[in-house]
Order: structure tokens, then sequence, then C-alpha cells
């Protein structure tokens, strides 16, 4: 993963005109940014440009300001026309792809015409909004590579969905996922009803092709507790040893762990976990399990070889 600022946001109202700087903007799912005349339902909704192409280009005479080539986005700390196509960003919430590196310069714009050369079609990407957001002038961004492992993370709590208890086990899966070099991808937060839980778990996984799915709250022995039937009710086969291993590892800490109903299954090529419903007993089982985790999604991708040597 790679980390950069961003300095720079630009638009224009219509294409063809120079773009101008804003201090924040929303960026908006499948178009790009809020008002900006070159978002839409196509594959180059934003554009970005690495700060230092710009200064480089500067250095020569360029004289040029930020947005002056078109693009959205000015970033620091990353060369995005190293970045290759499939490279996920994030920025804050928002949830950027990119589709394309550099593009063919429209005959000589407006800069090649001043200067005599432009950076864009060389150093330039472009991305579509995969999940919007409000973004601003000093904000974060990530670079993800493609093969990155995509996650969701669903709460399971009737009290957390009619808004009379904080979800603090959802952030904190989040959180560790996301330190553990996670894409985090989508959350949720239903309530113990077993065809939203279930519902929600198919149309994730098959909607957005992830890698992990991890839900939180809804394994014990209560009545309302759906979550383990749910989950066997959209798989398409079973991986038992991750949520025994989980057990195995809590009952070193309380006896009560013998009473959790957790499974772990995969759905075509996503794996789903259970997870307690605590921050802490989240915290216990998935730090437990990550690390081995890694090669059973690679194999679940096609993208390792036998587990024997």
């Amino acid at each position: 993963m790679e980390t950069g600022t961003i300095l720079a946001i630009n638009i224009s109202q219509r294409r063809g005109t120079v773009k101008h700087g804003v201090p924040e903007i929303e960026l908006v799912e499948n178009f790009g940014l809020k008002d900006d005349a070159h978002g839409g339902s196509w594959h180059r909704q934003v554009s970005l440009l690495s700060a230092a192409k710009i200064e480089a280009f500067n250095r020569q005479g360029g004289q040029v300001r930020f947005g002056d080539f078109g693009e959205n986005l000015v970033v620091a700390g990353i060369d995005c026309a190293e970045l290759p196509v499939g490279t996920f960003l994030t920025i804050g919430d928002a949830l950027l792809e990119v589709t394309q590196i550099g593009k063919k310069c429209h005959s000589e714009c407006e800069i090649y015409r001043r200067v005599g050369m432009c950076i864009m079609p060389t150093n330039g990407i472009f991305a579509r909004v995969l999940r919007g957001g409000k973004i601003k002038i000093n904000d974060t961004i990530h670079a993800y590579p493609p093969e990155t492992f995509r996650a969701a993370v669903l709460t399971v709590s009737d009290k957390g969905s009619r808004g009379e208890r904080i979800d603090r086990s959802g952030p904190e899966v989040v959180r560790i996922l996301r330190e553990n070099g996670y894409l985090v991808q989508k959350v949720g937060l239903v309530p113990d009803e077993q065809e939203q839980i279930a519902q929600w778990l198919a149309e994730t996984s098959d909607k957005l092709n992830l890698s992990l799915i991890c839900t939180t709250g809804g394994t014990g022995f209560a009545l309302r507790d759906v979550t383990p039937e749910a989950t066997q009710s959209v798989a398409t086969r079973n991986a038992p040893g991750i949520a025994e291993a989980m057990r195995l590892r809590s009952l070193e800490i309380t006896d009560r762990a013998m009473l959790s109903r957790a499974v772990s299954v995969i759905r075509n090529r996503t794996l789903i976990v259970n997870l307690p419903g605590s921050p802490k007993a989240v915290r216990e089982c998935l730090e437990y399990i990550l690390p081995p985790l890694g090669h059973g999604l690679a194999l679940l991708a096609d993208r390792d070889g036998e587990c024997g040597e």
C-alpha cells in the first residue's frame, strides 16, 4: 500500500474550459466529482496527476497551475503513472479503481500550444468511483495493488440496527483488517433476521467479488442469534477449520467459548467468517486467524500453489 496527500481538487462545469480549484467536494458513485463536466457513467470519471510531475514540468519553464492539465486531483507522495490498472484508491470513505493510464492528447491542447509539451498523456491516470464520499484538500489517499484482498464487514445486532447501541465491534474488525493490508470495501449493519443477513452476505459477495466477509454478532444460544444459520444458507462449500480454531483459541481465555456457534464457509470465491460480538473477542479471534488466512484466500483466488511442499 502506498500513501499520499491530496494537494488540489479541480473541476469545470463545462467541457473545454479550464478547471478551477475547490477546497472540498463530493465524489459520487459511478459518476465522478459532483458538478464536474467530465463525470458520467464511463471509465474516466476522475483524473489524477502527481504533483511531482507538475513541479518538474514547471522547472522546465512550463509555468502551469494545478488543474491546467485538466486533472481533477493533484496527488503528492504517489507516482500516479506507476500505478497499474486495477489499483484501488481510498480517500476517506470514498473508493476508486484505476481504469486507464494516460490518454491521447486532444490535437495539441491548450498547454501544448502554450509551452510545446503536455504531460497528461503519459503521466495522468483515470479512475471510476466505486463508493462515494466527501473529500477535501490535505486528505490522505491510499493506493492498494490490484491483488489486494478485498473485504466487507457486517455487524448483526437488533439494538444496533435500531440505533439503541453504538456498534464498536464492526469498526474494530475494520481497523484490524486495514492494519493487516486488507481493503475494506463495504460495511453493513442489519438486525438479527436470518433472511436479511443471508441476503446481505449473498449480494455483497456476488456483486463485489470479495475475498473475505467477516460478520460480528449473533453467534450465541439466544433465540435471536441466527447468524450461523444465515451464513450456512448462502454457502457453496464448508470451511469449518477456521471457526474451530477460533473456538480453541478462545477456550484458552474463557470456558464460555464452547457456547459459540460461529461458522466459517465459502461462497464461490469468498470466505465468510463469523466473529464474536464483543470488541475484545473480535481482537482475540481475528488477530489469531489472520496470519495463516492469506494462504487460503490466495488459493481461493487461484494465486497460490498447493498447501504441501
